[in-house]
């Protein structure tokens, strides 16, 4: 189990209330797919990723960004239970989907770069400290079925 301090949980909670879901969800997944080309291929239903453009401009690419940051608003408000709260997700992603697990930190990745550039001198070591946890523990809960 996780432990939190209030701290962390209130950066937490602080970035998620401050979030534009629509701006930074489709940010994150369009730069996890340009950056990490090969993450595309679970993808393949949602049309032309041809290219960098073709990839910013795909409308079920935003759509699914914003799904994935709504997926991580159970997380932030299930903080002491995460790994049970992504049980079901996880499965999802292992047994039906085949999504390989390491795309799930490279995501995480290209998220905590997004929200860098949109939190600026805000982005502090502290705040990364704690959102980077964060992740972590997301990530973590969501390979779990893959052990």
């Amino acid at each position: 189990m996780v432990v939190w301090t209030e701290q962390e949980c209130s950066i937490i909670n602080s970035i998620f209330s401050s979030l534009d879901y629509e701006d930074i969800g489709p940010k994150a997944l369009v730069r996890c797919l340009i950056v990490y080309p090969w993450t595309q291929r679970y993808f393949g239903a949602f049309g032309n990723l041809y290219n960098a453009d073709a990839i910013k401009t795909n409308p079920k690419i935003a759509a699914h960004g914003i799904t994935v940051l709504h997926g991580l608003d159970r997380a932030v408000k299930n903080m002491d239970n995460i790994k049970a709260t992504y049980a079901e997700l996880s499965v999802l992603h292992s047994e039906k989907l085949h999504v390989d697990p390491d795309n799930f930190k490279l995501l995480s990745d290209c998220l905590t770069i997004v929200i860098a550039a949109k939190l600026g001198k805000n982005f502090t070591p502290e705040v990364q400290g704690a959102f980077q946890k964060f992740l972590s523990v997301v990530v973590s809960a969501l390979g779990r079925q893959y052990h």
